[in-house]
């Protein structure tokens, strides 16, 4: 793909005069809309100037890109740098109808999806899996709407193999303390999308510096995340509005875990097997569960009075 100019749109009107109807169509659109369009599928794009998704896909790539999602992708990331993310609501759904409003983010959601499991390396992948399953000790790293993520993969790679900590804190010196013993063998893996995180970042580089090897999941190869990592596993992660979709990403964390137990399938069984019996013991569920395979479901009501029942 050729350079990029740093301003889109006019990357855009400097092309027009020589692109055929339907493309100086699309352009145009773009280029009077493109707060609007950087949210729009290709089929969306294509219906509203009154043209095909085909068509808007081939004016994607005879601007230099591989396909849509990636020139829709620059024209978000060209958008975000315009319009502050109180204003991206109005602009990302201005004019949908409730009704129409969940068949938009599912369908932006699957789309990021697709995109994802189209740019994700499966060499990477593989490492990333090997180094989990092999290291000494894991550390997750990831703040803001990233925590999720973290905690969603530290609960269950607790669960696989132990010796894992999560790094979490208001506090920039906590997080480094959190981390001081880090060292060649351990690992560290790094979650992190726009608005890139400086701590995270950080805790990435002390990781590197330390001998440890640093897994990244972001969004792509420019992400600064990418400087100090050991590899990478991108996944599509974009605003529909003024909050961003971790769809992509958490369907990424799902699959290492998956399959980390299926290399490993007697160490979880083992794993949950202890755990069961750490439940059953000390009656952590206890009465805490509906059990459906009685004959009737347990409801306690002791807590209303009798005319509230």
């Amino acid at each position: 793909m050729e350079e990029l100019n740093a301003d889109l749109i006019g990357k855009l009107k400097d092309r027009l005069p020589q692109m055929s109807a339907s493309h100086k169509a699309i352009a145009s659109y773009i280029i009077d809309h493109y707060d609007q369009a950087a949210f729009m599928t290709a089929a969306k794009l294509g219906a509203a100037v009154g043209t095909s998704e085909s068509t808007t896909v081939r004016f994607a790539m005879s601007l230099g890109y591989k396909g849509y999602p990636e020139f829709r992708k620059e024209l978000s990331e060209w958008v975000r740098n315009r319009i502050n993310s109180v204003s991206r609501l109005s602009h990302a759904l201005g004019g949908e109808s409730t009704g129409n409003l969940i068949n938009e983010v599912l369908t932006a959601d699957m789309e990021r999806i697709r995109d994802t499991v189209d740019e994700l390396s499966p060499a990477a992948f593989e490492a990333a899996c090997d180094m989990l399953l092999n290291a000494k000790h894991v550390y997750v790293s990831g703040l803001r709407s990233a925590e999720p993520l973290a905690g969603f993969l530290s609960f269950y790679l607790n669960l696989i193999r132990g010796d894992v900590v999560q790094l979490k804190s208001t506090s920039t010196s906590e997080i480094f303390e959190q981390e001081l013993r880090i060292a060649p063998g351990d690992v560290l893996v790094g979650i992190c999308f726009p608005r890139y995180s400086m701590r995270t970042l950080k805790t990435m580089q002390l990781a590197r510096d330390n001998g440890a090897n640093v897994i990244s999941i972001t969004d792509g190869p420019y992400s600064p995340m990418n400087m100090y990592s050991t590899c990478s596993l991108y996944a599509r992660s974009d605003s529909v509005s003024i909050v961003d979709s971790m769809v992509a990403p958490l369907s990424v964390i799902n699959a290492l875990i998956v399959a980390m137990c299926l290399r490993e399938p007697d160490q979880v069984r083992e794993s949950l097997a202890r755990l069961e019996e750490a439940w059953q013991n000390y009656q952590v569920y206890l009465n805490d569960e509906i059990d459906f395979t009685e004959d009737a479901t347990i409801l306690d009501y002791s807590l209303f009075k009798p005319d509230e029942k």
